[in-house]
């Protein structure tokens, strides 16, 4: 369930999750798997870690070590999904994805519209759960992990085999698509310095 309230630290790790407009599968069908690591590289370039991700059809779950800088993280993240969002809809209007866009356009509250905008892409909030120990983390890893596997999914027979996963970093030592910084490594790296 998506918060509207504010993380309240200035760093930390924080396991994200933001959804697709009424989870319609918006990142399978434009393929945006390159736009969110696009934005994790815009997070790494900024002093930021990503430590875990599964992109997911219509949602994404992601471990990310946020060092203390002078954006809000709640102002990153929506950052991030705006990026995002204006990708996405780039990309449906290039595949003449009339229907879709519509209902996007037609879920933008009046007071919304009135500020300019045009789509509503995401759930307007995102779920947030801060990772104080490495106990925990390590669930939240295990979660993410599992997604593509589970229930209504089996997107893949097995954890390793979904490429839009950091699993096989995890489970063979291996890089997958996008390089993350193991979880464990975060003891040693102080979150507190400020950074652009």
């Amino acid at each position: 369930m998506s918060r509207k309230r504010a993380i309240p630290n200035e760093e930390g790790i924080y396991f994200i999750t933001f959804t697709c407009h009424q989870w319609l599968p918006l990142f399978e069908l434009t393929r945006a798997y390159d736009i969110i690591y696009k934005w994790f590289d815009h997070l790494k370039g900024k002093g930021h870690y990503i430590l875990g991700y599964v992109i997911m059809p219509n949602h994404l779950h992601a471990l990310i070590g946020f060092s203390n800088s002078t954006t809000s993280i709640n102002n990153i993240i929506g950052g991030g999904k705006r990026f995002i969002a204006y990708e996405i809809i780039s990309r449906l209007k290039l595949q003449n994805e009339v229907e879709v866009l519509s209902q996007l356009a037609e879920a933008v509250s009046i007071r919304e519209r009135k500020r300019g905008k045009l789509h509503e892409v995401f759930q307007p909030s995102f779920d947030w759960k801060e990772c104080r120990s490495r106990e925990f983390m390590k669930q939240k890893i295990d979660y993410i992990h599992k997604n593509p596997c589970s229930g209504k999914w089996k997107l893949a027979d097995d954890l390793v085999n979904y490429s839009h996963s950091s699993a096989k970093f995890y489970l063979t030592g291996n890089q997958g698509v996008y390089e993350v910084k193991n979880y464990a490594e975060m003891d040693d790296i102080d979150l507190t310095k400020r950074v652009g």
